[in-house]
């Protein structure tokens, strides 16, 4: 464990910044904390989460895939990938760092994404443990411990310092690389994360019941009548997909300027009325049918096909961000509570 008093973290950034791309949770003129490129000046943000996850830099909401150029009958592929240097992400909540399990069990297996892959390798994840947990939030449902995150590097804050502990290679050597961190910090440490579980147990959704979900349970869950009078007041904006951490749906497009044509990938959400739709026509036609298409993804799909893991964090976004305020926690309890 090693420590750096939080009046040093200017000369911290600065470190890591001259040495790979920093980013970090910072609001921008709207007052929206994002993470955002390091510059001397720039200081964290108040806020418990960004409003969008961090996510962002391994799955961009836009991405170049490839171009082609036509000359005749002949055709040129131009490559068009945005170009991954090394980077360090700080200040990611355990709630993000556990989204990127799931992500990378999309990403990262067979066939394997080289877009995202290069951003994983090319990225060190310094997480952040939470101090004050917010009334939205519900990670600890999903075995995610707020107190202690993972992460290439695992750090704690108080009003005095800064707490460090290197977890993977990737965090040793920027650990390494860094003269400004002194030994020391263990016992403020384990008193913080004492108090942060107390007041984890204290939240409202603290008792989120999640053992009705899970691999196995189509059947049980598909029919549900209560799908109905949950689904009925959604307005399939999307909003809840694109705060989400771990959401991976996305469309392939095409733009050409008469020249060249180039290809790029963006965000999509299951929640919108042309989602996959073909020439056959929209698979999941009615909101109903795409509203359960989420939620079943999230606790029933995904956990079949991943030993288990479901497809939700507990973040919390889904809640501070729906305008008619459904999300997963009502969906769990709905379901869950009929089920017992």
């Amino acid at each position: 464990m090693k420590k750096l008093p939080i009046a040093k973290l200017p000369k911290l950034f600065a470190a890591i910044s001259g040495e790979k791309t920093l980013y970090i949770p910072a609001q921008d003129a709207s007052g929206v904390s994002k993470f955002t490129v390091w510059q001397e000046g720039m200081t964290l943000s108040p806020a418990l989460n960004t409003v969008r996850s961090a996510k962002d830099l391994f799955f961009p909401q836009v991405e170049n895939l490839m171009g082609f150029k036509v000359t005749g009958k002949q055709i040129e592929l131009l490559e068009e990938r945005d170009v991954t240097a090394p980077f360090v992400l700080f200040g990611v909540r355990a709630c993000d760092c556990r989204s990127f399990d799931v992500l990378d069990r999309v990403f990262l297996a067979e066939p394997v994404d080289t877009y995202y892959q290069t951003r994983r390798e090319n990225g060190t994840v310094v997480t952040m443990a939470c101090t004050e947990p917010e009334e939205t939030c519900f990670c600890g449902a999903f075995g995610i411990d707020a107190a202690d995150p993972a992460g290439d590097v695992t750090c704690w804050m108080d009003g005095e310092n800064l707490y460090w502990r290197a977890n993977t290679e990737k965090g040793e050597a920027l650990t390494a690389a860094l003269t400004c961190l002194a030994e020391g910090g263990d016992d403020a440490v384990a008193a913080q994360q004492a108090q942060t579980r107390a007041v984890m147990q204290k939240l409202p959704l603290h008792d989120l019941d999640l053992s009705k979900f899970g691999a196995g349970k189509t059947k049980e869950f598909f029919a549900r009548p209560e799908w109905k009078q949950l689904s009925e007041s959604c307005l399939g904006c999307g909003t809840c997909t694109f705060v989400c951490p771990t959401c991976q749906c996305y469309d392939i497009q095409e733009f050409d300027n008469g020249k060249t044509v180039r290809r790029f990938r963006c965000w999509d959400s299951c929640m919108y009325s042309d989602f996959t739709k073909m020439s056959a026509g929209q698979p999941r036609p009615t909101q109903l049918e795409r509203f359960r298409q989420r939620f079943m993804h999230k606790l029933v799909y995904y956990p079949e096909n991943n030993d288990g893991l479901y497809s939700c964090v507990g973040c919390g976004r889904c809640l501070q961000k729906c305008p008619i305020h459904m999300n997963i926690a009502k969906v769990i309890r709905t379901l869950g509570e009929e089920a017992k």
